[in-house]
């Protein structure tokens, strides 16, 4: 299903669009475009969450792992024996 829209470009990027996609094919670039678009955006935008979410609980992870490294080193010397 296809939904018409109507938009306006500058006359830039008309010509753009007309020299890499030609007057017929319009649509199916600016389509193609837009989901590549969002795509990227949406990755781009997960990777910021991710990485704020990894230095939001940095602290926390490492408290933690030090608190669990005496006891992994207790086991390693007990299984090493």
């Amino acid at each position: 299903m296809t939904k018409r829209l109507n938009v306006s470009f500058r006359d830039q990027t008309v010509q753009l669009l007309d020299r890499v996609a030609g007057k017929r094919q319009r649509s199916n670039l600016i389509d193609r475009a837009v989901v590549r678009y969002v795509e990227e955006e949406g990755r781009a935008n997960l990777r910021k969450r991710l990485a704020e979410g990894a230095r939001a609980t940095a602290d926390e992870d490492l408290r933690l792992a030090a608190a669990w490294f005496p006891l992994e080193e207790a086991v390693a010397e007990r299984t090493n024996k």
